[in-house]
């Protein structure tokens, strides 16, 4: 039982997009509606995404970069409290988390279909030079 919970977990870090799609049928089957449906989708898949993209990363050029992403993410996030701030005088900060959560999911979804897309590449060029 320890061994195929180690293999699920496995795979969801490594496959956040499957994640995506189970958490989104699931939410669905259980009558909540599409964009609720997509939101709830999208914000467990960037927990997933914050450990996927540095170990995608750290696997492809065997560079850590978990610190800078936290630090990029705690920046994105004083940015956006900035212009929340700015533009309404009173934050209200549930929906200010949201939006920030929902804006690094669409940055590390971004990231990781870039990170995958190098490395698909990359192992290619390596395969090519080989043969």
């Amino acid at each position: 039982m320890k061994d195929f919970l180690h293999i699920i977990i496995s795979i969801i870090i490594f496959c956040p997009i499957l994640l995506f799609v189970i958490v989104y049928l699931i939410s669905r089957k259980v009558k909540i509606r599409g964009t609720h449906a997509f939101g709830v989708a999208s914000d467990l898949t960037t927990l997933c995404l914050f450990f996927s993209v540095p170990l995608a990363i750290g696997v492809l050029w065997s560079v850590n970069v978990s610190a800078l992403l936290v630090t990029l993410a705690i920046m994105m996030a004083m940015i956006f409290t900035y212009i929340d701030w700015r533009t309404k005088k009173e934050i209200e900060v549930k929906s200010l988390l949201k939006k920030i959560w929902r804006f690094q999911f669409l940055v590390l979804s971004t990231a990781y279909i870039v990170i995958c897309i190098v490395g698909v590449i990359q192992s290619v060029i390596e395969y090519l030079q080989a043969v």
